[in-house]
C-alpha cells in the first residue's frame, strides 16, 4: 500500500523520480509525476488562468491541457497525496532517464484533454509506463453505461406497461 502524505512537518513524503502521484482532490484524483527536486509534471486546463488544478467544472469539459512543471507543494495544497505505482505489477516501468526525458519534452506543451479517454491519469502512465492507464476512467465509463443500461430497461418496461393497458381496454 503507498504512503498517503501531505506537506506538514509530520509526513512530508518521499518520491522519487518517475513515481506517479496520486491527489486527493474533494471529488476525485488528480495524478501528477515526480520529476525530482520538489517538482512534478501534470496537465491543467488551457481554458483556466493560473495553471492550477482540474478543480472547476469548466475543467471537467476542457478538451485541451497544458503540460506544466510545477512545485509538488503548490499542486497539492491543502489536499493530500500519496505515491502510487499501483501499475507496476501490470505494466514494467521505463527506465528513469526516459521517463524524465520524455516528460521533460513535453513540458509547457499544449495536448488533447478528455475526461474519459486522455486524462491526467491516462498522462502521466503513458509517460511512466508507455501505456495509457486510467481506473478511474474505467469507473466513470462503467457507472455511464450502467446509468444508460437502467434507463433503457425503465423505457422498456415503461413501453411493456402502456402496451398491456391498451390491450385491456
Amino acid at each position: 500500500m503507498a504512503a498517503i502524505g501531505s506537506f506538514s512537518a509530520a509526513h512530508p513524503g518521499d518520491p522519487q523520480p518517475g513515481d506517479l502521484i496520486e491527489i486527493f482532490r474533494p471529488a476525485y484524483q488528480h495524478w501528477a509525476l515526480y520529476l525530482g527536486d520538489g517538482y512534478i509534471i501534470n496537465v491543467t486546463p488551457v481554458e483556466e488562468g493560473p495553471p492550477a488544478t482540474f478543480g472547476s467544472a469548466k475543467s471537467v469539459f476542457s478538451r485541451k491541457a497544458m503540460v506544466r512543471m510545477q512545485l509538488l507543494k503548490e499542486v497539492v495544497g491543502n489536499d493530500t497525496y500519496r505515491i502510487n505505482n499501483k501499475y507496476d505489477g501490470t505494466y514494467a516501468p521505463l527506465p528513469v532517464e526516459d521517463i524524465i526525458r520524455r516528460a521533460e519534452y513535453l513540458i509547457n506543451q499544449e495536448v488533447s484533454y478528455d475526461l474519459l479517454g486522455n486524462n491526467c491519469e491516462h498522462f502521466v502512465t503513458l509517460l511512466r509506463y508507455g501505456e495509457g492507464v486510467s481506473e478511474q476512467a474505467n469507473r466513470a465509463i462503467s457507472a455511464i453505461g450502467f446509468v444508460t443500461a437502467a434507463a433503457g430497461a425503465f423505457s422498456l418496461l415503461g413501453l411493456l406497461r402502456s402496451r398491456n393497458r391498451e390491450r385491456q381496454y
